[in-house]
This record gives structure tokens, C-alpha cells and sequence, in this order.
């Protein structure tokens, strides 16, 4: 294995030639604001809940339920890899340093490409939620929301932990409310959860198969996924060998709770098996309190998708600044992606992921769902695999925190990621295979023959002493 802990200024000779660190600023409470806003419960709610309603049914809180709990065992390997290895570049960093360095590659990509296609589809839905106030087309709107988020993205990280705050308490109330009215208005009871039952083309129950619910997990894994985002953020959270597991593992238990509560609420209290595999929760709110209700939680929502937008556009950009960093690119690429601007922020990579972003806006992603789930569960997979390996050599005794139940933890997680896999869609699988294939040729051609001045991951020298 090439790559081994070490912080930049022992890789890099001269000194004035070591590669830009960012700015430690923010503790657990401003880290957990920050990737709360990026797992983004409300607009996960209203936005990519819909989906697995209208193919799951009453099966939809019993597989993110599942989903949640395997996101448990997700986030013991990224709370002990993210403190082993606190570096913006997140999970390539993790598993490069531990699995090899094709292997980081190739969790970059697909980190990458889960990190630029989601912002900009989720901010398209802003139109829906803006409808009761004003008409807008759902392409500009989307992308004036990545714009933005993008021009909120330059400023300070302390500043947008307390804009995403504020955001952040709005999509929780709109959460609320929805849970409060559908456990207000509930038409069966909770053994209807365990009932498995969609809405059939002829409006009568069909079953819901083992299978289906398993082929569902992809996307319930990438329902609570945001909470990897504490991992991009640990150069810039304070005492990360200590803050980065307790970021981690408080924004999965609030998440889940935010998401979870109110789909629980959702299912009791539609009225019928079509309404509730129709998938429109605002409708729902509406039905069940008044138009006032409902435009004031649509609005809260357009805020949440908004919120998200500038937490994902912080985070995406982090994930380019360390790859820069880290000499993935020609160098004219590098010099340009590792620029920081006044504020500590690497203005440049914002607007790399922020413009194209809105553009994306334009451009017809009807897969999203399922290639960002195939995405999502092969970056968990390879992330296991690291953790696996995580306790050999300089690491086993290296300061981090310890997860639980090491090793059964990952290799449970192993198999049962690698079997979710095998039952998705083979277009999903084509696709993001597809993508996976071009970026191992580039690591072939261009990146492995150069393994002295390219990929070189590092992890920055922590200057406090941190407690595990």
C-alpha cells in the first residue's frame, strides 16, 4: 500500500510549497447544524419520499427504518476513518489511505458524482413549493436556488453554520406539523406499517415484495446519507479526533428521527391507498388542516431545498479543493481548484460545482435516483472495505475513535451492501458502472504511471491535541 498517514508539511519540500489548509472554525454544534442541513430532512421528505411511496406504500417506513439501521453500522466506519483520517477530501481520503489508492479513487468519483447531480435536481422542486405564492418554471428556478447557493458558498463557514441554522429549525417545523396532522388524522393503525401494500393500477391493494423493499434500500440509504458531510468538514471542525464521531452519529439519529416520525404519520393518515402511493404529502397537509397550513409548510420547504443547495455547494466544493490538493488533475487544474479566497473558503471550486450546477438544471436527469442510489451504496461498500483495514499496522494504534463490534461491523456491512447491489436496476447499474470504467481508464493512463507527482492524498497536520 503506497499511501500512509501523514500530515502535508512532511510531504512537500520547500515548505513554501505546501498546498493550503483550511481554516478550523466551527465546533459540533455548527458542524451538526451544517450536515443536518446537507442530509436536508425536509426536503428529503417532500422531495425523494414521494418516490419510494409510490412504489413501496406502506412498506416505505419499514425500509428506511432498515435503511436508518444500516446507516448505524455506515457511520462507525466513518466516525473511526474520519477521525483516523480528518481530511476535506472525505471518503477518497479515508479509503486511499486504507484501501489503496485506486480504491480512493474510485470512491471519489462516485462521491463526485452523487455530490453534483443531486443539488441541482432537489433545487428544481423550489417551483413546487413556491407555487401557492408565485409561478415560476421549475429549470430557472433551480437554477437562481444553485446561484445562490453558490455566492452563500464563497463567505465564511461560521457564517453559513448560522444561515443553514436558522433554515434548518424552519424545515424541522414543517416536519412537525406534517407529523403532528397525520397522527392527528389517522385512518388505520400501526400494524398497517408491517402491511406492505401499494396502490395497484386498478386502485386495489397490491403486495409488496421482500425483493422490492430490498431494491428500495439504495434510496433509503441515500435519504440520511448527509451525514457523511461532518467527514468533509473535519479540516474545519475543531478537535476532530473528537468531533468528528459526534457530528457524525448526532446528525443519523436526528435525521432519522426528522424523516422517519413524519413518514410513520403520512402512512397512517392518508386516507386510502391511492392517495398515499400518489405521493403528494402537501395536498395531504392541506386535506387535512387548510390552505393557510399548507402554503406555510410549502414555503418552509422552498426554504429547506434552498438550505440544502448551500450546504451541498459547501461541501462539493471541499470535495474538489482536496482533489486539487491532492495533484488529481494537470497541474494548471490543481493550481486553479486549490485557490482560498478572503473568507477561508476555495472560491474557485464553489463556482466550479456551484455554475454548473444551475446549468444542470436545464438538462433531463430522470435516472438521478437510481444512479445516485447505486452511487451511494458502492461508496458505502468501499468505505467498509476500509474500515476493515483500518486497524493494521501504524494505524491499529493510531489516536481515533473505536467503533463497536470491529470487525463484525464492516464485514456485515460488506455483504449486505454487496447484495443490495445485486437488485437494482441494470440500467442503474450500466450506467454508473459505465461511469466507474471511464474513471478507472483515466486512473490507468494518467494517474498511476505518475504515482510521485499525482494522487498524492495527505492528511494536514493537526496543531491542537485532540481527545478521542
Amino acid at each position: 500500500m503506497t499511501d500512509t498517514l501523514r500530515p502535508v508539511e512532511a510531504d512537500l519540500h520547500p515548505a513554501t510549497h505546501s498546498p493550503q489548509k483550511l481554516k478550523r472554525s466551527i465546533g459540533v454544534i455548527g458542524g451538526t447544524l451544517l450536515t443536518l442541513s446537507c442530509v436536508t430532512p425536509a426536503s428529503t421528505l417532500f422531495v425523494v419520499v414521494p418516490d419510494l411511496l409510490g412504489s413501496l406504500g406502506t412498506a416505505t417506513a419499514l425500509t428506511i427504518a432498515i435503511g436508518s439501521l444500516l446507516c448505524v453500522a455506515v457511520a462507525f466506519c466513518y466516525s473511526e476513518l474520519g477521525t483516523l483520517v480528518p481530511s476535506a477530501g472525505g471518503e477518497y481520503a479515508m479509503v486511499s489511505t486504507l484501501a489503496g489508492r485506486l480504491a480512493g479513487w474510485l470512491v471519489f468519483v462516485l462521491s463526485l458524482l452523487v455530490v453534483m447531480i443531486v443539488p441541482p435536481v432537489i433545487a428544481m422542486g423550489t417551483a413546487d413549493y413556491l407555487e401557492p405564492v408565485v409561478h415560476l418554471d421549475p429549470s430557472m428556478a433551480g437554477a437562481a436556488v444553485m446561484l445562490l447557493a453558490t455566492l452563500a458558498g464563497l463567505l465564511d463557514l461560521r457564517a453559513n453554520a448560522w444561515i443553514t441554522g436558522v433554515f434548518l429549525v424552519l424545515e424541522v417545523i414543517a416536519a412537525a406539523v406534517v407529523a403532528v396532522l397525520g397522527f392527528a388524522h389517522s385512518e388505520r393503525g400501526l400494524g398497517s406499517l408491517a402491511s406492505m401494500e401499494v396502490a395497484g393500477p386498478d386502485g386495489g391493494p397490491d403486495a409488496v415484495t421482500a425483493l422490492l423493499v430490498v431494491s428500495g434500500l439504495a434510496i433509503a440509504l441515500f435519504i440520511t446519507q448527509g451525514f457523511s458531510t461532518a467527514v468533509y468538514l473535519s479540516e474545519e471542525l475543531e478537535n476532530p479526533r473528537r468531533n468528528v464521531a459526534r457530528t457524525v452519529l448526532a446528525t443519523l439519529g436526528i435525521s432519522a428521527v426528522i424523516i422517519l416520525v413524519p413518514v410513520v404519520a403520512i402512512t397512517l393518515g392518508a386516507s386510502d391507498l391511492a392517495e398515499l402511493t400518489g405521493g403528494d404529502i402537501s395536498s395531504m397537509v392541506t386535506a387535512w388542516s387548510n390552505s393557510a397550513v399548507g402554503t406555510f409548510v410549502s414555503l418552509c420547504v422552498a426554504l429547506a431545498i434552498i438550505n440544502a443547495g448551500i450546504v451541498m455547494v459547501i461541501q462539493n466544493s471541499r470535495v474538489l479543493f482536496a482533489s486539487a490538493r491532492d495533484k488529481a488533475w494537470p497541474e494548471p487544474v490543481n493550481h486553479v481548484f486549490a485557490k482560498l479566497g478572503r473568507f477561508g473558503s476555495p472560491w474557485v471550486a464553489t463556482l466550479a460545482v456551484g455554475v454548473p450546477g444551475a446549468a444542470l438544471c436545464f438538462v433531463n436527469l430522470d435516472t438521478l435516483y437510481g444512479v445516485t442510489g447505486v452511487s451511494v451504496t458502492g461508496m458505502y461498500l468501499l468505505v467498509a472495505i476500509a474500515a476493515l483495514l483500518s486497524r493494521r499496522g501504524a494505524h491499529r494504534h493510531a489516536p481515533a475513535w473505536r467503533m463497536p463490534l470491529w470487525p463484525a461491523v464492516p464485514a456485515l456491512l460488506i455483504v449486505v451492501l454487496g447484495y443490495v447491489l445485486t437488485q437494482q436496476e441494470p440500467a442503474h447499474l450500466a450506467w454508473t458502472g459505465g461511469i466507474t470504467a471511464a474513471a478507472t481508464l483515466y486512473w490507468a493512463l494518467y494517474l498511476r504511471p505518475r504515482t510521485t507527482t499525482r494522487w498524492l492524498v495527505t492528511i494536514p497536520e493537526d496543531t491542537r491535541t485532540d481527545t478521542v
